[in-house]
């Protein structure tokens, strides 16, 4: 009974494989990086809405090129005697109830000394969220088993690895969280490639992927036309009004 509630709840929107047709960059470019053009929709503001990765953000797998997904959110830290009602299992169900695929937000909420040697999630745990519907994890910190968890092709996005760790415990699910600079609330979209990530509220997917044809559409032929010429008054021409 159990297991055929789960398979009837993967069911895949569509639309998160149109999302894919886009690099991450020109996600971020119609969901707020230019406010002031048509094409974007200004959701956020660009520099301080807080809604994509800074550089600490790395990419382990960028061979997997895009992976889209709902946000399911957790934060770890050190075991608290007075808080330890939360477990992995918890994660897991927390997975199984949301839309799927699923991306994994791992907050790690350590102290600094221990946050740089802390490789929390690692092969046993990847292949468990892989089983109920994660297609990627984003992780303000380092993990591990980078060469055992390649094989299950889930995106891996990390600030570096450590070979060990000590005890942590979970603190919190489905709160919301920040991660490398991006504030992330269950539910929403995350989009990533090797570049980093960026979010969005689901209910604007339609308007995304509208816009980011359209962009895409303009750009190709705009690069096509100045890949044709090496006048440099007609290279400026062509790119007129894209930094002014």
């Amino acid at each position: 009974m159990n297991s055929s509630r789960g398979r009837m709840k993967v069911v895949k929107d569509k639309r998160l494989e149109e999302l894919k047709k886009f690099d991450t960059p020109t996600i971020t470019n119609v969901v707020a990086t230019y406010p002031e053009k048509d094409c974007c929709l200004g959701l956020y503001h660009p520099w301080h809405g807080k809604w994509y990765t800074n550089q600490d953000l790395k990419c382990m797998y960028p061979e997997l090129g895009r992976t889209v997904g709902y946000a399911v959110t957790c934060t770890y830290g050190l075991p608290d005697n007075h808080f330890n009602r939360l477990k992995f299992a918890d994660v897991l169900r927390a997975v199984d109830k949301m839309k799927k695929p699923v991306v994994l937000v791992v907050k790690q909420n350590f102290p600094e000394e221990i946050k740089g040697i802390c490789g929390l999630l690692g092969g046993n745990m990847m292949t468990a969220l892989k089983s109920v519907g994660v297609v990627g994890v984003i992780s303000d910190g380092p993990s591990r088993d980078i060469d055992e968890i390649r094989p299950l092709g889930m995106q891996y996005m990390l600030t570096g690895v450590t070979a060990g760790h000590g005890k942590f415990a979970l603190q919190s699910i489905n709160t919301a969280v920040e991660v490398c600079g991006m504030a992330v609330s269950p539910g929403e979209i995350i989009h990533m490639d090797e570049n980093g990530a960026v979010k969005f509220p689901s209910q604007y997917m339609d308007e995304v992927i509208s816009r980011a044809e359209k962009l895409q559409a303009v750009e190709r032929k705009r690069q096509e036309l100045m890949r044709k010429t090496d006048d440099v008054e007609e290279i400026i021409k062509i790119m007129s009004g894209i930094y002014d």
